[in-house]
């Protein structure tokens, strides 16, 4: 890659795509003497901050908190009536700006960022096309993002179901409606749509969230039961229609119908690599990369968050992005780039420590392997778990409180490896979890981490003394 500060193309860096990774990449490259343009087809903050992470959050939480009230005396009493629909999706409209960019591209432009408004795709090493116009740079990033993958399933096509996008914009609340897919999405929509008052059936192929421990699907199918949706786990769906009634019919394997409102389809998601061009400059549409995020055989294209396919989440996203953007402001310079293991210019946490949350009720956080991912790892293992009702913290918090915590532990090491949490409110234990993975501290010195009495945060303890024997 050239190193002078400013060379004959329009730009030093180039960034396709403006969603949160982009937007940061181009925040942790640009300077005074690297000029950044970010090329964006759509609304400036990209998927998480319109049609996903924001405002599916902002749907689910009115009716976390009816629950939440729910499970303590006198608060349960002051709760009366059902959730007002209308001012639940005032509240999101609030949280995705009702679909305007225009703060962010008040923020793009005070960063001291180029905003181009097209499609952009690549013609050739360091040249981007933006509908009649083509760009020059010294370094590209593609921040594409990902687009739902759809199941091959006869009159999907058709159907016109739902996906991501629709059901989190929706004004109205269908009267009831199909999932199919327990995934995250799916599972989230489903405790969403069921505290609005919908009748929700969920068709999942395999147990709810299967990448994780086992018993985090069993315990949310029946958290969903307890709430009304009907939760089937098998049912294979192999037709779809779409009535004259407007109604949605799903056709299973085992010759049931299901019918309803709306179907939507949260199946899971692919790489956004379609039309970027990458053909012209003979990359993988895999697009491996580095830990710098430099992709396979080449010095100047760099590909970050879901469209490499390693993690697809915001938060590991943005955390490639900062390692990306410093390794190309350090490589526009002539610097040293420092991508070696957890150096500063690598995104090495995405192999051990990718923190996962699920805003379902309860809630699910985990990070790390999973016992089955450890064992195939070739790990030699020890595991523990311990009931979370029985810690003092959580039976204050909620009345029948409900929860579990699973710590998975290299013993050659004597670190964790694993951990996963269910409950209600344990998204924010996840973050020590990371922290003692990333820091690989071992459980002698974890020993010394005294949690706050009596918070839920107290289940450390317990699994720490669970793990050496002694009973809490």
């Amino acid at each position: 890659m050239e190193t002078a500060a400013h060379t004959s193309t329009d730009y030093d860096l180039i960034v396709i795509g403006a969603g949160p990774v982009g937007e940061n990449v181009a925040d942790y490259a640009v300077g005074p003497n690297v000029r950044v343009a970010i090329v964006e087809a759509e609304l400036v903050g990209g998927e998480c901050s319109y049609w996903a992470c924001m405002p599916s959050k902002a749907l689910l939480r009115s009716g976390h908190a009816i629950r939440a009230a729910g499970r303590l005396p006198g608060a349960r009493e002051a709760v009366t009536g059902s959730l007002q629909a209308t001012e639940v999706f005032q509240r999101r409209d609030a949280f995705t700006s009702n679909w305007d960019d225009s703060g962010q591209v008040e923020w793009v432009a005070a960063a001291g960022i180029d905003l181009i408004r097209g499609f952009g795709e690549l013609v050739g090493r360091g040249r981007v096309r933006v509908g009649e116009r083509t760009l020059t740079a010294r370094a590209v990033v593609l921040a594409t993002g990902s687009v739902p993958s759809l199941p091959k399933i006869a009159g999907l096509p058709e159907s016109r179901a739902w996906g991501t996008r629709e059901v989190t914009s929706t004004e109205e609340v269908p009267q009831s409606l199909i999932i199919l897919g327990g995934g995250v999405a799916g599972t989230e929509m489903a405790f969403a749509f069921a505290a609005l008052g919908a009748s929700v059936t969920l068709l999942s192929r395999g147990a709810l969230l299967g990448r994780e421990e086992p018993f985090v699907g069993a315990m949310l199918a029946a958290a969903l039961a307890a709430e009304g949706v009907d939760v089937r786990i098998g049912d294979e769906p192999v037709r779809v229609d779409r009535g004259a009634d407007g109604n949605v019919s799903v056709e299973l394997a085992g010759g049931a119908t299901v019918r309803a409102a709306e179907l939507l389809v949260a199946t899971g998601r692919r790489p956004a690599t379609s039309g970027l061009g990458l053909e012209t400059v003979g990359v993988d549409s895999e697009l491996p990369v580095d830990d710098t995020m430099l992709v396979a055989g080449t010095d100047w294209l760099y590909a970050v968050g879901d469209v490499n396919g390693r993690a697809l989440l915001t938060h590991q996203g943005k955390y490639q992005a900062r390692a990306a953007g410093a390794a190309i402001a350090a490589r526009l310079a002539g610097a040293e780039v420092d991508g070696g293991q957890w150096g500063a210019h690598a995104a090495t946490a995405d192999h051990v420590a990718v923190p996962r949350v699920v805003f379902s009720d309860p809630e699910v956080a985990a990070v790390g392997l999973t016992e089955a991912e450890a064992r195939g790892a070739g790990l030699e293992l020890r595991t523990v778990e311990y009931d979370m009702g029985k810690v003092a913290g959580a039976a204050l918090h909620a009345d029948g409180y409900v929860g579990r915590a699973k710590l998975v532990i290299d013993a050659a090491r004597d670190v964790v490896v694993g951990a996963t949490f269910v409950g209600q409110d344990v998204a924010d234990l996840v973050h020590a979890a990371t922290i003692a993975i990333v820091g690989e501290v071992s459980m002698d010195r974890l020993w010394h981490a005294v949690p706050a009495y009596p918070t839920i945060s107290e289940v450390w303890l317990r699994l720490l003394e669970a793990d050496r024997g002694k009973g809490g």
